[in-house]
């Protein structure tokens, strides 16, 4: 804000002007005496004041200023400070004792800016002691010793003037070895606001309560009916437990009038925690979480502190909307996810607090805007962007805070807190005395901003969006006792928004190049914004084959939302390592869907079925995916009647499914198939099986001498068994002939007309067998080479002569060779009834 706002401007009457240069004078006159006097000092005594100071000065004691109360007094009331005084010194101080010193009145809100900044303890701008009669002493205090005091005062006693805001200060005096005289060794400065009786007119303040969490849920669910979330740890149920932040920011609420601000993500993530949940642990485990019980108290009670009040929803997750404007519009889909999380918020808010809150707000991270901020905070919806005065600042035609509305061009307004009433309760507030000073600080700036003119305005106070649990104490305290001070008048966000707007107050939105460079620098990068696109993009193309989409979609859906929240500020490891756990865990969901990969497949013939299996180990099931078998040779090997062919597919969960594809060859040889499922729009999904299929196709003149190879393996069998049963039957007769029979020439029985007709049609015309290799058709089995009694026969003796033919005799009588002296005695024993070998010629 404009230096020249921080002027009171003009006064409600003449009388009051008058009255305020009296005073003025008046608080002059001793500074000038005192200059007077200072000149009358000896130059040694001077400088031996100087060398005191430095030795020692002010700031030889902390002064801590634990309570200050009431911290608004009226007339009658008597105001009692307390705290502690500690020596930081060498020395031991004597004469020690503490005193309440009132400043002078600051009009302007620098003023008392530069008042809190601190400084040591300055003779007379800083006030007298307030009497003797309400210091009070303290034992010496020895180097590093503590000291708890309580000094109190009528308030009548202050002789305070008009409304305004006053300096107070508590100082430690004392003596060291050193130096030897009363000297102020430690100071404090805070602040007095008073307001005698019924203020001429009132603000109308909004204060805003922020109730927003880091993300913590995962996309992760189990695989059971309720889909049991998983968060990245259980750190939420310390924050819901009591003395954590967010069960003090409910706790501290319900009594204020405050608007609640509120990021469905932390409404939706403590619903779930109300039932069974699961934490991640190392690696891919998880363990039960345990805040059940305090998730239901905490809910249960934000139920009952928001009765009544107003409401307003942040997009879902709490977007960066700065992040998104300056690094994430380049990336196709990225605004879509904006309109989501604000569709989402107000669904959430109601099924779980079961009241209907506002969207139309946008609140950028500390409230600061530039045109493509405004623009996309707006593109989801809402007409209301609350930006900060140190962003949209007022130029010096103002000497006042002008109201929070400022229309800002194409129906959009923009509610402008009030940037030092916001920051008051940053920074460490630890300690009891860091809290007093914010709290009297903060009430100081909001009267100093009402007696600045007779107007009636409308402020906005919209603090850190996550407070700590001292913060919010703080912040209670200070909104406590503003909401009983007779300046103020409370109202909500939408009134605010509503109320008429300052016609010279700045309406301008500052340019691109005026966002602060430290916000710019903790943004999520574009990166961020093309993996988050890159997600979804796998998301579309998987959820189009799931039977139950709501299963997959809200989760991942809401878990995007969360990669783009305004908490991953300042934590980049930590927000990289959330957007890779949502894709892996999308991957690993859409690899259940799968081909199963096979072998080289052989294929035999003109014709075949090759089969291709699906897996499916989802819980639920899959449709809508088409498998395609593509030929990479179609002119060996054709699938379908075509180079490829494509059959629908759909897997029950937990199963898979056997497709069968109709081939046939066109030539011998290794052709290279491939099998890739797709979804019905024609996008790849998954990874395509690669195999080899090896095609061996027979012609007719093979398949031919196949068959008549088959045909000569019945007839030798079936003459086998001809000779097996007459030899026998031979057996069973004794081998004695019977009257009438003669043996033939060579000692062999004459009765061919007994040979089967089978037997006849396959000698030739000389009475010799037809070529054979000695054994079955298609078999290596030896030649058929006959043995007598005596031994083997010479295959070229005297009875027996090759033809030339492989495996084939002739067999010729005896009495076509002279019988020798040295022939064997013919041998007429009954020849042998076992079976003949595979292969042998039988001798009849």
């Amino acid at each position: 804000m404009a230096e020249a706002a921080d002027f009171q401007g003009t006064s409600p009457s003449p009388a009051r002007r008058l009255l305020r240069r009296t005073a003025a004078v008046l608080t002059t006159a001793p500074l000038l005496a005192g200059l007077l006097q200072l000149t009358a000092v000896p130059p040694a005594q001077a400088a031996g004041q100087t060398s005191a100071r430095a030795a020692s000065g002010s700031g030889t004691v902390s002064v801590s200023l634990d309570s200050l109360s009431p911290a608004v007094p009226t007339e009658d009331d008597t105001l009692t400070v307390s705290g502690t005084v500690t020596n930081n010194g060498r020395q031991t101080i004597t004469d020690t004792h503490v005193d309440l010193r009132l400043g002078p009145e600051l009009d302007t809100r620098s003023g008392i800016d530069d008042a809190a900044r601190g400084g040591e303890y300055v003779a007379g701008a800083d006030g007298s002691e307030i009497g003797d009669d309400h210091r009070q002493k303290l034992p010496e205090l020895t180097p590093g010793v503590a000291e708890h005091f309580s000094v109190s005062v009528p308030v009548e006693d202050l002789d305070l003037g008009d409304a305004g805001v006053y300096q107070l200060g508590v100082a430690l005096s004392g003596e060291t070895d050193a130096q030897q005289w009363d000297q102020v060794l430690g100071f404090q400065r805070t602040f007095l606001p008073w307001q005698p009786g019924e203020a001429d007119t009132t603000t109308r303040t909004t204060f805003l309560w922020p109730l927003i969490s880091e993300s913590y849920m995962t996309a992760q669910t189990d695989s059971d009916e309720k889909q049991t979330p998983v968060f990245r740890n259980d750190d939420l149920t310390k924050e819901l437990s009591p003395g954590g932040r967010l069960e003090q920011l409910v706790s501290l609420g319900k009594d204020l009038d405050i608007t609640w601000v509120i990021d469905p993500d932390l409404l939706a993530s403590v619903d779930a925690m109300t039932e069974s949940y699961e934490v991640q642990g190392e690696g891919d485990t998880t363990t039960p979480g345990r805040g059940q019980s305090v998730a239901n108290r905490w809910l249960a009670e934000l139920q009952d502190a928001v009765e009544g009040k107003e409401i307003v929803a942040l997009p879902f997750g709490d977007t960066d909307l700065a992040s998104l404007a300056h690094n994430g519009t380049s990336v196709t889909g990225s605004l879509s996810h904006l309109k989501e999380a604000t569709e989402a918020a107000g669904e959430t808010v109601e099924t779980v607090l079961h009241v209907k809150p506002s969207t139309d707000f946008a609140w950028p991270v500390n409230g600061a805007v530039d045109p493509s901020i405004v623009k996309v905070a707006t593109s989801a919806g809402a007409d209301t962007v609350i930006a900060r005065s140190d962003s949209l600042q007022e130029t010096d035609a103002l000497s006042y805070t002008p109201s929070a509305p400022r229309p800002i061009g194409g129906g959009t307004t923009a509610l402008v807190a009030d940037a030092r009433l916001s920051t008051a309760f940053q920074g460490d507030l630890t300690s009891a005395s860091a809290g007093t000073l914010a709290v009297q600080r903060f009430l100081a700036q909001s009267l100093t901003v009402n007696l600045q003119t007779d107007k009636q305005r409308s402020v906005v106070v919209a603090p850190q969006r996550m407070p700590s649990a001292t913060q919010a104490h703080t912040m209670a305290q200070a909104l406590a006792t503003l909401q009983g001070s007779p300046w103020h008048e409370s109202q909500s966000l939408t009134e605010a928004a509503a109320s008429r707007p300052d016609p010279e107050a700045n309406t301008k939105v500052p340019s691109a190049s005026s966002y602060p460079a430290s916000l710019r620098r903790k943004e999520l990068p574009r990166t961020a914004f093309g993996q988050i696109a890159t997600t979804q993009e796998k998301l579309d193309n998987f959820q189009v084959i799931l039977s139950d989409k709501s299963r997959v979609v809200t989760p991942f859906g809401r878990a995007m939302n969360r990669e783009m929240s305004a908490s991953w500020r300042g934590h980049v490891v930590a927000a990289r390592n959330f957007r890779d756990g949502v894709e892996r865990y999308l991957d690993d969901l859409a690899d259940q869907v799968s081909l199963i990969d096979k072998s080289e497949t052989k294929l035999s013939g003109r014709s075949a079925t090759i089969p291709v299996t699906v897996q499916n180990n989802l819980v639920q099931g899959v449709e809508h995916l088409v498998l395609r078998l593509t030929s990479t040779s179609p002119t060996r090997l054709e699938i379908g009647g075509e180079a490829y062919d494509e059959q629908p597919v759909s897997v029950s969960g937990g199963h898979s499914q056997s497709v069968k594809f109709t081939t046939s060859a066109n030539a011998n040889g290794r052709v290279t198939v491939i099998a890739q499922l797709f979804t019905e729009d024609g996008e790849a999904y998954g990874d395509p099986v690669t195999f080899d299929v090896k095609v061996t196709e027979f012609t007719a003149t093979v398949m031919l001498v196949i068959g008549g190879g088959v045909l000569l393996l019945v007839l030798a069998g079936f003459r086998m068994y001809t000779q097996r049963k007459r030899a026998a039957a031979r057996g069973a007769e004794g081998d004695v002939p019977e009257d009438g029979e003669q043996p033939g020439e060579d000692g062999e029985r004459s009765d061919e007309r007994d040979e089967p007709a089978e037997y006849a049609d396959a000698l030739t015309a000389d009475g010799a067998p037809e070529e054979s290799t000695g054994g079955l058709a298609g078999t290596d089995g030896p030649q058929n080479t006959r043995e007598s009694s005596d031994g083997p026969q010479n295959p070229e003796g005297p009875n027996n002569r090759l033809n030339g033919k492989t495996g084939e005799s002739l067999i010729r009588s005896g009495a076509d060779e002279p019988e020798q002296p040295s022939d064997p005695t013919p041998d007429t024993a009954a020849e042998n009834t076992d079976p003949s070998g595979t292969g042998e010629r039988v001798d009849r």
